[in-house]
């Protein structure tokens, strides 16, 4: 494990490869780890990712950046659903080590998999950033089965402009809270003429996220 000021990184031998473990530690006594994984396109560098474990510290809150084992081992292309899920049940004892509740989340395919294995694994409730509810132009082909199917709180935070699903198409009733970040696309990146600037796309993220964990029991 090495450790650079607050931040210290863990290798996680995982069934579906070596996994890799960020933590950003809470800064006073710790209520809850978040467990949080990227999506299929991208890394743990993801601006809504980086935002959380820059905020949630300083609110009680440990946050564990999740790597998958095919982002650790510098493959570009994701694996199946099964083999992501693998990777996740993998890191899962790492996070809950510390004794607390572990919120579940991820952004985009990370998210699913948070939905996909929280019962099962015991989560405490899921964050789902970018949930893909169908892939973009089919909405034929929904996942809310998955999101409904989480089976613990759940925070869904969604760009009003995500192609992979509006706010507006997501199922009513659903036992989850959605929160809109106005204009934002999947990575809740907002254009130049949209009413609100970028910094205030990702605070309305953060926000939303401190307040609901402060809510989770």
């Amino acid at each position: 494990m090495t450790t650079e000021t607050d931040v210290t990184t863990e290798t996680v031998t995982t069934d579906a490869g070596d996994a890799r473990v960020t933590w950003h530690r809470a800064k006073r006594k710790a209520r809850l780890v978040l467990a949080v994984g990227h999506g299929a396109g991208g890394g743990i560098e993801a601006r809504d990712l980086r935002a959380l474990a820059g905020v949630l510290p300083a609110h009680g809150v440990t946050v564990a950046l999740v790597e998958q084992p095919w982002r650790v081992a510098g493959r570009k292309v994701a694996p199946a659903p099964k083999t992501l899920d693998t990777g996740w049940r993998g890191i899962w004892p790492a996070v809950a080590a510390p004794g607390l509740p572990v919120i579940s989340g991820g952004r985009s395919a990370g998210a699913r998999v948070a939905c996909r294995t929280a019962a099962e694994l015991g989560a405490a409730a899921v964050l789902a950033l970018g949930f893909p509810l169908h892939p973009p132009g089919r909405p034929e082909k929904s996942r809310a089965a998955e999101l409904l199917g989480a089976g613990v709180p759940t925070l869904v935070v969604q760009g009003g402009n995500d192609p992979f699903g509006r706010p507006e198409e997501f199922p009513d009733g659903g036992s989850f809270e959605l929160v809109e970040i106005p204009s934002g696309d999947h990575g809740f990146a907002v254009p130049k003429r949209a009413g609100i600037t970028q910094e205030e796309a990702v605070t309305l993220i953060t926000d939303a996220v401190v307040t609901w964990t402060g809510s989770l029991g």
